[in-house]
This record gives C-alpha cells, structure tokens and sequence, in this order.
C-alpha cells in the first residue's frame, strides 16, 4: 500500500483554526497538506498542482465549495470528501452526486477524518493497481470487476443503471436502492460492493424486515456477554464484521425507529457501542440499502426518519421492473435455462417461438425471481429440446387473474370467527383479520406461490413470511 507521505492533501476550509486542526491531524499520520481559507486560493493551488486528495468545505466566504469541486473534477479524478454543518446537508448530497467521495457532518472525530482520507487513498491505490495491471496483460486482474459482471441483459434502461452504478461504486456515498419485489436489488449491491476500491473487504447482507425488533440492534452492533438473557458469549456485529467492506441492508424500511436514530449516529460518527458494552468502536463501511417501498412516502407518514433517508439516499438507483426491460426478458430466460439445465442434467436447447412470445406477453409481477422460479420448474417436470408454450400454460392462468382484479385480492369467503361488536358497532372485522384473509386469498390464487402473491400484493415476500409467522406463533 502506497504509503500516506506520498499523498498530498489540500484542506479548503474558512475557519482558520478548524482548517489548521484538520491539517494537523493529516500531517501526524503522514500525509502532506495545503489550507486553503477561501474558494479563489483553492483554484489556484489546484491549478498550480492537483491534490490527491481534496478536504471540501461547501461553504466559503466567497464561491461555492461546489465550484472549487468541479473545477478539480475538470482537471483530473481527485477523491472529494465534503466538509459539512447541519445546515448544508443538502448541498452535501448534491455534490456527492456530482460525483464526491464522501461526506463527513461537523462536529467530527479525529478518526472520522482519518478513516476517510485513508479510504479515498485506498481507492486511488486500487485504480492505479487495477490500469497498470491493465496495460500490462491487457486484462485487469485485480479483485475489482465491473458492475455488468453480475447482471444479465442489455436493455437501454438497464445500461442506464449500469453507468450510475460505475460511477456510484467509485465513490463511498451511501447507496439507496429501490425497486419492485425480485428486481436484483441485493445483486445491485453486490455489483456496487465488487466494483469499488472495497472488493477485497467483506460484503454482509441484512434483511431488516427477517429479524426481530428485540434483537436488531445486538445483530448489527453486537453484544457483550450477558447483555440480556440468553446472551451468553459475545456477539460480533455486521458492522463490526463489514469493516472495510460494504454493509447492505434490505428492507431498510421495517426498521425499527429507535434502531434508526442510532444507525444515523453511527452513519455520522463512524463509532458505536456494542449492546451491553462500554468501549467505543470504529469502522470503515460502505452503507448500500434497498426497499420495495416508497421511502418518501414512508418519511411523510412518520415511519422512517426524515435525516436519516437523506443520510442515506445520497446515491438513488431505481431498478426497472422485468416488463419495462424489453428483450432482456428473453435473455435472462435463456441464461437461467443454461443455469437450470447443468443443475438438473437436462438438455433443453432453448424456447419455441411461441413460448418466447408467451414470456414477452406476461407482466412479470414477481420480475426476475418469478422467471428464475418459473424456468425452475419447467426444467424439473418436463423434458424434450425445447421449451414449448404449452409448458407455459400457467403462465396464462395467472395472467388472467391478474387481469380481472382490480388490483387486490377479491375478498374470500366468510370469516370464521364472528365480527367484532363493541359497544353496540358490529359487523366490522379486526383489520389484522383482514389483512390475514387478503393475503391467504392472494396466495391460494398465485398457486402458493409466496413471491407471487407477495408482488400482487405489492409487499415484500419477507413480510409476508413474517406475518404468518406471527399468526402460527399467536395459536
């Protein structure tokens, strides 16, 4: 690793004695440094020679730190990391959509600053390792890979999506996926995780919506041995454990909102305590979450905090559903075919035209893991060279059920315990009982297909799981 002498860092901050401190704390660790007070000093320094690494304040007695980025942005691929109050929190998030390394919120630590600095380092060692590995095979064989290494297609909305996420995998700006219910949001991830200066670190995944609330927070900060009863060792946590890495947490909206104060904390300071502990922890992760849901919405109902979702949606990438990606479909069918066929020693050869036009038709409620599922079980039951229309046939029931509702499930038959009556109102049903009957009606006309029903219904397949599990647990 190239040492922190070698690196030369520009810090563009008003305040003297802050830019001073920051300057200090760089020059203990090695780096080389330059304080700028004002915007116009900056673009000289810049002009005179390029930093490697540029500490940004947004806000200058002068011009805009915006302009400072830009203007070294133009002049080479320098890592940015802003310096930001409270108050400027959204021109922070723009610059890092203009293509900023990271954002740090003042009051900062010492160890918030160093870790930064050393990770933007580590991106400009990892790209100068990965050209010159380059050059010389005329491949690159390090361990970072292209974002379109893990998805499959070529559509021009997916393209779209690919060039965002290069350009959002070279930077540690916090990731906000969304998209509908089996688009590849983890897949995305992962691309993001595999395609940055992190690839060599881990890659831990959440699902926030598979955990109970109680024991949320010991799963993504640990715990000390008897914490709480049953914790009878310590417990390592998935922030402990993604240092270095990237930490990707789905259905980042069934969060609880008490975990997402202290989520936000540890987002701003870099430092936590495990449950039940007294020392304060450090570590340097890459934050990617994902949702099916409408973040927006969710903040305006109260059910997601509003500072974290914009801590956290620096970076937004929308995954197109499977209908709006075109032939893609075809080629994805194709791709979990070959996939299909060696882990079941089959030799299907590919689609009719008829089947392939099948497959164009269907709306793909459940998207790529309803095709996945789908080409699955085509390959198990049936044999032949080809895959035939008539293998599709439940394609085109559902199909039909989806075109005669109305967008929820026709409502099942009567319930079988009585309707509730308080203080003299009757015939009005507990709307958990409601929601339990829409949901098994959704699944018996999807063919007990949980995925399915789960798209239909426009939740997430976990939720689902969760709630019958907390029906059986309630008998």
């Amino acid at each position: 690793m190239t040492m922190a002498s070698e690196k030369l860092v520009y810090v563009v901050e008003d305040s003297i004695s802050s830019g001073a401190l920051y300057s200090s704390y760089l020059e203990q660790a090695g780096y080389q440094t330059r304080h700028f007070t004002d915007g116009h000093s900056a673009l000289l320094g810049i002009k005179e020679q390029m930093p490697d690494v540029l500490l940004q304040d947004v806000c200058l007695p002068d011009i805009s730190g915006l302009e400072v980025m830009r203007f070294a942005k133009e002049r080479g691929d320098v890592p940015v990391i802003i310096i930001t109050a409270n108050s400027s929190i959204d021109i922070a998030v723009d610059a890092m959509r203009l293509g900023g390394f990271d954002f740090i919120e003042k009051p900062f630590s010492k160890d918030r600053l160093m870790t930064s600095v050393a990770s933007a380092c580590e991106q400009i060692q990892a790209e100068q390792t990965g050209r010159l590995k380059k050059n010389r095979s005329g491949s690159t064989t390090n361990k970072m890979k292209s974002v379109r290494d893990h998805f499959v297609g070529d559509s021009s909305t997916m393209n779209a999506v690919y060039n965002l996420l290069e350009s959002a995998a070279r930077s540690k700006a916090s990731v906000f996926v969304t998209g509908e219910s089996g688009t590849g949001k983890e897949v995305c991830a992962q691309s993001l995780h595999s395609a940055s200066a992190r690839a060599s670190g881990p890659f831990i995944a959440i699902n926030c919506a598979a955990i109970p609330t109680e024991l949320f927070e010991s799963e993504i900060f640990g715990h000390e041995k008897g914490a709480f009863s049953g914790a009878v060792s310590q417990r390592i946590g998935a922030a402990e454990q993604a240092d270095g890495g990237t930490l990707f947490l789905d259905e980042i909206c069934e969060m609880d909102l008490s975990l997402q104060a202290k989520l936000l904390r540890f987002l701003q300071t870099g430092s936590y305590q495990r449950v039940g502990g007294q020392k304060t922890l450090h570590s340097d992760i890459r934050i990617v979450c994902a949702t099916n849901r409408d973040p927006a919405q969710d903040v305006a109902e109260g059910l997601f905090r509003e500072d974290l979702y914009y801590r956290l949606n620096v970076i937004r990438v929308q995954l197109p559903p499977l209908r709006a990606r075109g032939n893609d479909v075809i080629t994805l069918a194709n791709h979990f075919l070959r996939e299909k066929n060696d882990s079941n020693d089959k030799h299907f050869l590919g689609f009719t035209n008829d089947a392939e036009a099948q497959i164009k038709a269907y709306p793909w409620p459940g998207n790529i893991r309803e095709l996945q599922n789908v080409i699955e079980n085509i390959v198990v039951i049936h044999d032949g060279d080809y895959i035939e229309g008539s293998m599709l046939e439940s394609l085109n029931n559902v199909a039909q059920q989806l075109n005669n509702s109305p967008g929820t499930p026709p409502a099942p038959p009567l319930a079988q315990t009585m309707p509730t009556s308080i203080n003299g109102v009757q015939n009005i049903k507990p709307l958990w009982q409601v929601e339990k009957e829409a949901i098994e009606s959704a699944i018996s006309q999807c063919g007990d297909n949980i995925p399915l029903a789960a798209a239909c219904l426009g939740v997430s397949a976990s939720t689902i799981y969760r709630k019958i599990k907390g029906w059986e647990n309630s008998h």
